[in-house]
């Protein structure tokens, strides 16, 4: 594993120092993998005077890397990560020994996110959007939801999670093969970015209304180490108790902050990666519909086949033939 440390400073953005750390190549606006290193690219854009900032990856590395990066904002400068992540298609499909990334976006202050984990053998496909809150005002600020108010108002850090739809995935693909002039090409994106972000807060405002909590760091922390473990243990429905001690928090307090989190009570989560997986297992895997079953936990197939049913939309053997 290799530790990169990098600074980011008054939204210079971290493109060029971690391209630069790794040995990439410079070919216009992107930053080309070197062969012992990986395969792919990095490159991105800015507007408004670095208030809206956007990072393609498209990459895999051979080595797993850690980017530990140091934030210097001037007084004022509240910027908002939202890093989408899985969402576009895999560099080498031939590859079986690579690892698809787990499809999901991730919001926070930018303060929250200083170490990105980048594993071994695993196709980086995302893209993060880094926008001033000031920017995002002037887009979503007549919106009453509590989780807007957060993500534009809340003086302590947060953190939400929530899914790739297949509206972004559709603009995701617009921006990874752009099909305008390249003079019009960094005002398409910035349209392009903006949509990504009217998609993820559609997301959002969709979520059951009730209040927010500001969040610890620490309990940000605990909340992914139980998101973590969920994802590490589908053969095991989740014991909220044991969960509860080893974040050191109350019941009640993990309910409230997963939720608050994920948009999804922890059992709903875990049933709802469940059948990811298992989706995962019948496509990518070539799994039969009783190996996917038995390794996600499930003795009895019919009642994995209903389960799986109704959260994918068709029965497993139906859709590892679709």
């Amino acid at each position: 594993m290799k530790t990169i440390s990098v600074t980011e400073k008054h939204r210079t953005g971290i493109m060029l120092e971690f391209s630069r750390a790794i040995g990439a190549t410079i070919e216009g606006r992107f930053f080309r993998i070197p062969e012992s290193k990986g395969e792919g690219y990095i490159t991105g854009f800015s507007w408004a005077d670095n208030e809206l900032r956007m990072m393609v990856r498209n990459y895999s590395l051979k080595e797993e890397v850690v980017l530990e990066r140091t934030n210097e904002l001037n007084e004022g400068e509240e910027d908002v990560i939202f890093m989408l992540s899985g969402i576009f298609p895999s560099l080498s499909p031939s590859k079986k020994q690579q690892l698809p990334e787990q499809a999901n976006v991730f919001i926070c202050m930018q303060a929250v996110y200083t170490t990105v984990n980048m594993p071994s053998n695993t196709f980086l496909r995302n893209i993060g959007i880094a926008v001033s809150r000031k920017y995002l005002h002037q887009i979503f600020g007549n919106i009453a939801h509590p989780v807007v108010t957060s993500i534009l108002e809340a003086k302590e850090n947060f953190a939400f999670e929530t899914g790739i739809s297949p509206e972004m995935i559709k603009t995701a693909s617009e921006i990874l093969n752009i099909t305008v002039p390249e003079s019009i090409e960094s005002q398409y994106c910035k349209l392009k970015c903006e949509e990504l972000l009217c998609h993820i807060f559609s997301l959002l405002i969709q979520r059951e209304v009730t209040p927010t909590s500001s969040m610890h760091i620490n309990d940000i922390k605990a909340i992914y180490a139980i998101k973590l473990h969920l994802q590490s243990h589908f053969e095991e429905p989740p014991n909220i108790a044991k969960l509860a001690i080893e974040a050191r928090m109350s019941e009640p307090k993990l309910r409230k902050l997963f939720k608050q989190t994920f948009g999804k009570g922890v059992f709903e989560y875990y049933q709802s990666a469940r059948m990811q997986e298992a989706a995962r297992l019948l496509k990518d895997e070539r799994l039969s519909v009783s190996e996917a079953g038995y390794q996600i936990g499930f003795t009895n197939l019919s009642h994995f086949s209903r389960v799986f049913e109704q959260h994918i939309g068709m029965k497993p053997k139906k859709y590892s033939l679709s």
